[in-house]
């Protein structure tokens, strides 16, 4: 069995964040997949990161989206991709 997916939601918390967050659990949801979720508020640790617009999202260390909020639908092929590695 994998080890539960390790996603971060990066972003000061806002409703975009917010919304981010939520349409990721539904994804997870969604595909059946385990994870642990947290928060990066830090702007320089994410900035560090290569994520000059919030809120964004890495799965498993590799930052897979920012700027935007994607849809469930999206958020899904970005899981399935990073299952697939």
């Amino acid at each position: 069995m994998r080890a539960p997916l390790q996603i971060a939601v990066l972003g000061p918390g806002c409703r975009n964040c917010r919304a981010l967050e939520k349409a990721t659990r539904r994804a997870l949801d969604e595909l059946g997949l385990d994870a642990e979720i947290s928060h990066v508020t830090d702007y320089a640790a994410i900035a560090a990161l290569g994520v000059l617009a919030t809120p964004g999202l890495e799965v498993d260390g590799q930052v897979v989206l920012s700027g935007r909020v994607p849809s469930v639908a999206e958020v899904k092929d970005l899981l399935g991709a990073v299952e697939a590695e």
